[in-house]
């Protein structure tokens, strides 16, 4: 049962499996004191003694008290020597703020957050604790959400300004966690282009540690979460305290271990191109933040994330649904295409079962290389004669679904919409504008930008018949000016912007809800849950080699599902490693995920279409479990030379199992591997042999494995439970 309990000096959170702690000081000070597994009874005494301020509260206040102090949601200057979560500047320069507590409320449900994605549920309680700053007349209210069905705390801040003077926001975390100790590991996601969300994991040390970006998104380099593992924590044993942001822009996610090992980690809006004038009467609401705890190991933190994304973030038509299999033509033809040519790879695809042909880069103005017409939302007639419509009507009429590239927040110098409006992208006056892959980034934060990006989607979707959108972004913010934002609001331009690609989102997914948007930066530049509020899928990474996705599709699904992650089988040799691998691996990598195909078809060898076509039937008969089943790691590619994972249905009767091999060995016995997930008192029928062992055997003893010879070799294997007698 999911209840919030609140007393005199203490505030307690809880489901049926975690608990969390707020304690209320003397002077009013909200201090942070446990968030772990559900407790049943609950003494205060020694946890408000570990707490509390030494001695008398107002000469301690002059002594720095705070500075040993667990707290909820710490301010820069109050008796705080450590960095804290709140910078308010007001009118005379200074920039403390004291915030004492007024009044907890508690309210059935998950409110709203205006223009922010958010987690949503009827099944949850929700806690506003209120806070006031009686010399600035600042009201902050923390709100923490705590869900019925998984171990998460999704949590924010809203401040309002009761003064009669503009105050400017300078810092303003969604979440602090004051830990009192420090023996963690720390891992973060981390990595650039094509090796998206590398896993780096290493131990908590003294001083200030994390990952952030700066970049105007969340960036190839930087993933938006953060853990703390106990040392000997590993994929099935051990405590985990994780968060994750849903926000898709300049973040901070960093822990500080101070002298005495205690341990505070913030997460949020990153304030080193960030200020927000507040005005007298206005309302600020940050970014949400999860948080989760998990005493089953990485892998039971990762469940209880792909939990909340799929029941509580993503919406729409597509939230629970099978996705459709689909071929993308660019690495078929890149620019190089007419309609015939895509009509011709698009009548084999149907042929094979491909359920859906998407049109990427090079339909519209008159770009034949990637220097040019981004802005210039109509059709290039000398590749498509009949437009977007007849291609479409056509690709319909092979039994397919159409879908089509964007990259709207985009403006090429050379289009008509820069000749028109060069004021119209990110620019500093004098400055000379720095272009990457040719182009420049429109103001998102200006509404008439806003509106003419809708209007290009939104008409193309109008008027043709499309069922699927890529929506790409392939650069990021430099020269960060806008021409509308006055002097002092400048710095406020990267979170305006935020507000205004999330706003023409809304908008779009609101007015064509059939339509299936996928978010796709440089590959996963953007993988987060904001995105996925609007998008129930990412294009994992531009790198489609399939040893490559073994390593990225592993670390994703730390925090991610299946069913949010796009992964393609691509052609060899790999137009990004040149790899050669069977089309076996790529297929049994590239079906953990929205499975589809980026190749051109008719130029595969006949064994090849052939296992395409098979392929195909089989992933038809297993998405629902290899989309919304438990997804279980259960061998690293950061720690060998095998990748191995399983995804069941969530009633056990299903699974589907994949291993693979990097680089044949000599000599090597097949490997013993248990499984994980299944039900033990059940027998299961493997598909693709006939055999039958008990899911107690397979996850204790284990499955002897034989692999095919060569490098990059692999195995899929069906298992379905038996009827019990």
């Amino acid at each position: 049962m999911t209840e919030i309990l609140v007393s005199d000096k203490l505030i307690h959170l809880r489901n049926a499996r975690i608990s969390y702690v707020i304690g209320i000081l003397e002077g009013g000070i909200p201090a942070h004191l446990y968030f772990g597994k559900r407790v049943e009874k609950l003494n205060p005494a020694s946890l408000l003694r570990a707490a509390s301020l030494p001695g008398d509260f107002s000469f301690s206040m002059q002594n720095c008290a705070l500075d040993h102090t667990p707290q909820e949601y710490p301010a820069f200057g109050l008796g705080e020597m450590r960095e804290g979560a709140l910078i308010v500047r007001q009118q005379d320069g200074t920039r403390t703020a004291d915030l004492r507590f007024v009044s907890a409320e508690v309210i059935d449900g998950k409110p709203r957050l205006a223009g922010l994605p958010a987690t949503f549920g009827d099944d949850c309680k929700t806690l506003c604790l209120k806070l006031h700053d009686e010399l600035l007349a600042l009201d902050v209210t923390l709100q923490y959400s705590i869900f019925e069905d998984c171990d998460a705390i999704a949590r924010s801040v809203l401040f309002e300004n009761r003064s009669e003077h503009a105050l400017h926001l300078e810092r303003c975390y969604s979440l602090c966690l004051d830990v009192p100790e420090s023996r963690y590991d720390l891992i973060t996601l981390s990595g650039a282009w094509a090796r998206e969300r590398e896993l780096i994991r290493r131990p908590l040390v003294m001083g200030q540690q994390g990952v952030g970006s700066i970049r105007g998104a969340s960036s190839l380099q930087t993933s938006p979460f953060l853990a703390l593992a106990r040392p000997e924590t590993t994929e099935e044993q051990g405590e985990v305290i994780a968060m994750a942001l849903v926000y898709s822009g300049n973040f901070t996610a960093q822990a500080y271990v101070d002298p005495n090992h205690y341990t505070r980690v913030m997460m949020g809006i990153n304030d080193t191109d960030f200020q927000w004038t507040l005005e007298s009467g206005a309302a600020f609401q940050t970014p949400e933040a999860v948080m989760v705890y998990s005493n089953a190991g990485l892998d039971g933190m990762s469940r209880q994330f792909h939990r909340v994304c799929a029941d509580h973030l993503v919406r729409g038509r597509y939230a629970h649904a099978p996705r459709p299999i689909l071929l993308n033509n660019w690495e078929a033809t890149y620019f190089n295409f007419n309609e015939e040519k895509l009509l011709e790879i698009a009548r084999t695809a149907a042929r094979v079962g491909v359920e859906l042909f998407v049109l990427d880069d090079g339909w519209f103005g008159h770009r034949d290389s990637d220097n040019s017409s981004l802005g210039d939302w109509f059709v290039d007639k000398r590749k498509l004669p009949g437009g977007l419509s007849a291609l479409a009507e056509k690709v319909h009429a092979l039994g397919l679904k159409f879908g089509l590239w964007f990259e709207p927040e985009m403006i090429s110098p050379d289009s008509d919409l820069y000749r028109a409006h060069p004021d119209w992208c990110i620019h500093v006056n004098g400055r000379t504008s720095i272009q990457g892959r040719n182009q420049l980034i429109l103001d998102l934060s200006r509404p008439d930008v806003c509106e003419y990006v809708y209007h290009a989607v939104a008409d193309n979707l109008a008027a043709n018949a499309i069922d699927y959108v890529k929506w790409d972004m392939n650069r990021n913010f430099s020269n960060v000016g806008s021409a509308l934002l006055p002097a002092e609001r400048q710095k406020e331009l990267p979170h305006r912007y935020m507000l205004g690609l999330y706003g023409i989102l809304e908008r779009l997914i609101h007015d064509f809800p059939h339509v299936l948007f996928e978010s796709c930066s440089s590959g996963g530049g953007r993988f987060d849950m904001g995105m996925l509020h609007y998008m129930p899928q990412t294009w994992t990474s531009d790198d489609t080699d399939a040893l490559c996705r073994c390593r990225i599709q592993y670390s994703t699904s730390l925090v991610f599902p299946p069913f949010a992650m796009g992964s393609h089988v691509s052609a060899v040799p790999n137009h990004q490693t040149g790899r050669i691998a069977p089309i076996s691996t790529r297929g049994n990598v590239a079906m953990s995920g929205c499975f589809g195909y980026e190749l051109d078809l008719n130029r595969l060898p006949e064994e090849d279409l052939l296992a395409v076509e098979k392929q195909i039937t089989r992933v038809k008969e297993l998405r629902q479990t290899l989309l919304y089943g438990d997804f279980h790691r259960l061998l690293s590619p950061y720690e060998g030379n095998d990748t191995a994972w399983i995804t069941v249905s969530p009633d056990k009767t299903q699974a589907v199992f994949m291993f693979t091999r990097a680089m044949a060995l000599p000599g090597t016995f097949p490997p013993m591997l248990r499984l994980r997930g299944l039900d033990e008192g059940a027998t299961y029928r493997i598909m693709e042999t006939g055999e039958t062992y008990g899911g107690d055997e397979l996850m204790n003893i284990g499955l002897c494995v034989t692999l095919p010879g060569g490098d990059a070799a692999s195995v899929s294997y069906t298992l379905k439970a038996e009827a019990k007698e």
